[in-house]
């Protein structure tokens, strides 16, 4: 073999190798999806979505538009905010499939359901 072949076969096989290396950071280096996010607003002593269907994985965030303190605590102890101020928030994530229910300990007649469905 020449010593220009060798050259030749050498650059080939450096391009080669470069090519597969920018092919495997490329599929490194794309985005990962966002997650999933809902939102559910507090006003006039009432959960504006009362009801709230969700797939695992998304996180759900209320935020108290009243002008009073509001809490945000789950039936079965799964989450509970702290006292939500006015403009405050809270969030949770769903991770997995199922029915909560939550209400206001503050004031109990404010309820509501996050429907975590597959």
């Amino acid at each position: 073999m020449t010593r220009g072949l060798k050259m030749l076969s050498f650059q080939a096989a450096v391009l080669a190798s470069t090519a597969v290396m920018m092919s495997t950071v490329s599929a490194m280096t794309k985005a990962a999806p966002a997650p999933a996010a809902a939102a559910i607003e507090i006003g006039n002593f009432t959960f504006k979505a009362p009801s709230l269907t969700v797939k695992p994985g998304t996180t759900v965030t209320w935020t108290n538009g009243d002008d009073i303190p509001h809490t945000v605590v789950s039936k079965d102890g799964v989450f509970k905010s702290k006292v939500l101020d006015s403009g405050d928030k809270f969030s949770f994530t769903f991770a997995r499939a199922g029915q909560f229910g939550y209400y206001c300990s503050i004031h109990p007649h404010m309820t509501g359901t996050v429907i975590v469905k597959a």
